[in-house]
């Protein structure tokens, strides 16, 4: 075999094969590790080249993609736009007269040649105001402010782009009148920009913090640098992914928020794992390749499972229509397989290469002088402090079991009063130009102007049937007024606008109702309110999809893991109950507003419909990365001992430390995601923050040892037929699979009671 040569007491590794024979070493870690400066290599020459590709991609990201591109408000709109494109305005102008009133005429002769103006511009149609058409809903109540409405043409990234050519030129004083820029298309615009800057920010701050952090966990800076490097090429690998999937579909700029935390989260877990492990090996007389070897056939096993479990929880959002929701299954998905494939062959390499000077540059000793430094005797120590806890929850595990499940219930409570709604300008930060314009409208305009109801009509009618239709619109309660018709050969379009907000429940009321007016044409209903409705619709109709997706196929890998039927089920529950905090705190912060002026948001009084899916589906992801890495010790124990108590005593030992700083340092990275001044970004890092804590900080290490302890042995059985399926196909920490297999006949309880016989003769 051509191996790699390790010679004794050296930290490095050749590559000839020179100097002595090469520990013998499995198929997988001879690949990774047989020319690791030449894999090194060619990491570095595809990152160049990932960042080459990904380059631009954040000006190719949409900041839409809530619709379900198949409901009828879709169509609608895309009708409307196509036969009447002047029918949905997506920019504002609020035209502010001072103390003069908006009738004056030389407020009168200023608004329109501003309106004038904007109808010659390029890229802009459909221009009106309330100058011209004198219609209520576009004066404010006070008489100081009105409004001109127009249409930007194109795309996301065509109308951008004229936003930014002619914003300029009207926002500011023009004579006794001042302007400010508002409406759809300058929300989106705005949001894009700001989240691009937020984003970049939190780089700038978790980068720094997560390096300390590791430093602080591993003592050495390189074996510190070693997960940062691996979150930063499976980032930049992301990037570029993301950027070849706009050529073909629609991909949100929210998703770049996940592509960083999860890059840098998962990464760093995963590499936590690997490294710790190698770590151990050496500090128990390993050579560097022995000890890659063991690495590998242990923790890179358990890190495999772990990166399939999280892309499994992702791919779930590939069932939902929106454009929004399935961005992220794709950033998910691409960062977490990226990860996992760099902790998986990159960092092997490196460890091959660096061998014992991975504890190099020890910080901590500049913090410990006049102490021994710790030695490999002292490995035995190592996390007496979980190893008491497990035993005292053990102990007492009906307490733990009931008291935890009882403050995560409690917690979750506010979500029974959640109210969905729509994403808005509230998102933005309360000085953006687009929320203030927006919020004018709100406080001070009748109606919604902007955020009304259109009634498409298809078909030949007569004046007379459309004149009927619109008195049966008029008469329903919520309508404030009825505009139209619109004519224009055999379609023509209502609009209505609705007493109160936008989107309201009584705006949501309304689409029904509109939708089940008898009219002698087809008709179609879009509007802001309608498509909320829709998008809960759809939503509804998925998610028990969704959910039995995760369910099953996490069922199956976790079963895989262990062997065992029982311990599937207890996963799936215990990491759903972890994530009630995070639930509870989305609808007592962010929808009913308590800590907004701490956190700096405006609340909408409703969490956008997509946000809690999204949600869901990282934080059980990240659980379930936590779950494995404890369940694959916990099982490696209890396959070398029989001992039930021992092997989660010992689970919690070897992993409680580990995954309390990992769920740290993700923590660390989502609330620097948080810091954002858009709301949705802000609820997804803070949220998914607090989720990460009380998995790895209750959950793991106080409710699964107590549900452990009172299920029992009984928690590994296994019909034989399952057994046998799993001494063929699981894999697991601790044994190569042929060993497995071999201890696979002693599942039973005769086996166990072997295996505690041996260990207490050892003993």
């Amino acid at each position: 075999m051509t191996g790699v040569n390790v010679p004794p007491g050296n930290g490095g590794a050749s590559e000839d094969g020179d100097g002595g024979e090469a520990p013998r070493v499995g198929g997988w870690t001879r690949f990774v590790t047989a020319r690791p400066r030449l894999s090194l290599l060619a990491a570095l020459v595809l990152t160049v080249l990932a960042v080459l590709a990904g380059r631009g991609v954040a000006d190719r990201l949409g900041s839409g993609g809530w619709e379900d591109p198949a409901a009828e408000s879709t169509y609608a709109t895309k009708a409307l736009e196509r036969e009447f494109p002047d029918s949905q305005p997506n920019l504002l102008l609020l035209v502010d007269a001072g103390r003069a009133s908006v009738d004056d005429p030389a407020v009168t002769a200023g608004a329109e040649r501003l309106a004038a103006r904007l109808a010659a511009e390029k890229g802009v149609i459909g221009v009106g105001s309330y100058w011209e058409s004198g219609a209520p809903a576009l004066r404010a109540r006070d008489g100081h402010e009105a409004l001109i409405v127009a249409h930007i043409t194109g795309d996301e990234k065509a109308m951008g782009e004229t936003l930014d050519r002619i914003a300029p030129t009207y926002r500011g004083a023009h004579g006794p009148l001042k302007v400010t820029v508002g409406g759809p298309v300058a929300v989106r615009h705005e949001m894009q920009t700001i989240i691009r800057e937020d984003l970049t920010r939190a780089e700038l701050i978790a980068l720094p913090v997560t390096l300390v952090l590791l430093v602080m966990v591993f003592g050495s800076a390189v074996a510190a640098l070693l997960p940062l490097g691996i979150g930063i090429v499976a980032i930049l690998g992301t990037n570029a992914v993301l950027r070849g999937l706009t050529e073909f579909t629609d991909v949100s700029v929210f998703a770049m928020n996940l592509t960083t935390a999860l890059g840098l989260g998962l990464a760093i877990d995963y590499a936590l794992f690997v490294v710790r492990r190698f770590r151990e090996e050496l500090t128990s007389g390993a050579e560097p390749l022995t000890a890659v070897g063991t690495t590998l056939r242990t923790a890179g096993r358990t890190v495999l499972f772990s990166a399939l479990t999280v892309a499994v929880s992702l791919a779930a959002m590939l069932l939902f229509p929106q454009y929004f929701l399935r961005s992220f299954a794709y950033a998910g998905i691409a960062v977490v397989l990226l990860a996992a494939a760099a902790a998986l062959i990159l960092l092997p390499a490196a460890l091959v290469l660096l061998g014992h000077r991975v504890n190099s540059l020890d910080l901590r000793r500049l913090f410990r002088r006049g102490r021994p430094p710790r030695t490999a005797g002292t490995q035995g120590t190592e996390g007496t402090a979980w190893a008491r806890t497990a035993t005292l929850v053990m102990r007492r595990a009906p307490f733990f079991a009931l008291a935890t499940t009882a403050v995560l219930v409690l917690l979750g409570l506010p979500f029974l009063g959640v109210r969905f709604g729509t994403a808005d300008d509230r998102q933005l930060p309360s000085t953006a130009e687009s929320h203030v314009v927006q919020q004018h409208i709100r406080e001070g305009f009748p109606g919604s102007p902007g955020g009304g109801l259109e009634v498409l009509a298809e078909g030949r009618a007569t004046q007379g049937q459309y004149a009927a239709y619109k008195e049966r619109i008029a008469a329903l309660p919520q309508v404030l007024r009825v505009d139209g018709p619109m004519v224009k050969a055999d379609s023509a379009y209502f609009t209505v606008l609705p007493r109160g907000e936008a989107v309201d429940d009584a705006a949501q009321h309304l689409v029904g109702e509109l939708r089940s007016i008898d009219a002698p044409f087809d008709t179609k209903v879009t509007g802001t309110a309608a498509v909320l409705v829709d998008s809960k619709h759809a939503i509804a109709g998925q998610l028990p999809w969704a959910m039995t997706f995760i369910a099953v196929v996490t069922l199956l890998l976790v079963f895989l893991l262990t062997g065992s039927v029982l311990i599937p089920l207890q996963a799936v529950v215990l990491n759903a109950l972890s994530l009630t905090a995070m639930f509870g705190a989305v609808v007592w912060v962010f929808q009913d507003g308590h800590l907004s002026g701490l956190l700096g948001f405006t609340s909408s009084g409703s969490v956008e419909t997509t946000l809690p899916v999204l949600m869901f589906c990282v934080a059980f992801g990240l659980s379930m990365d936590y779950g494995v890495f404890l369940l694959s010790r916990v099982k490696e124990e209890y396959d070398r001992t029989g001992d039930h108590r021992r092997a989660v005593r010992h689970g919690l030992q070897r992993t409680g430390g580990l995954i309390t700083a990992a769920a740290v340092i993700l923590a660390v990275v989502m609330v620097a995601i948080g810091t954002s001044r858009v709301t949705n970004t802000k609820m997804l890092g803070l949220g998914i923050a607090l989720a990460v804590l009380m998995d790895a900080m209750v959950v793991r290490s106080l409710l699964v040892p107590a549900v452990m302890s009172l299920t029992g042995r009984a928690t590994w059985w296994a019909p034989a037929p399952l057994r046998r399926f799993h001494a063929r196909f699981g894999l697991s920490e601790g044994e190569p699979p042929a060993a497995a297999a071999g201890q696979a006949g002693e599942a039973g309880p005769a086996g166990q009671h072997r295996s505690r016989d041996r260990a207490a003769t050892r003993g």
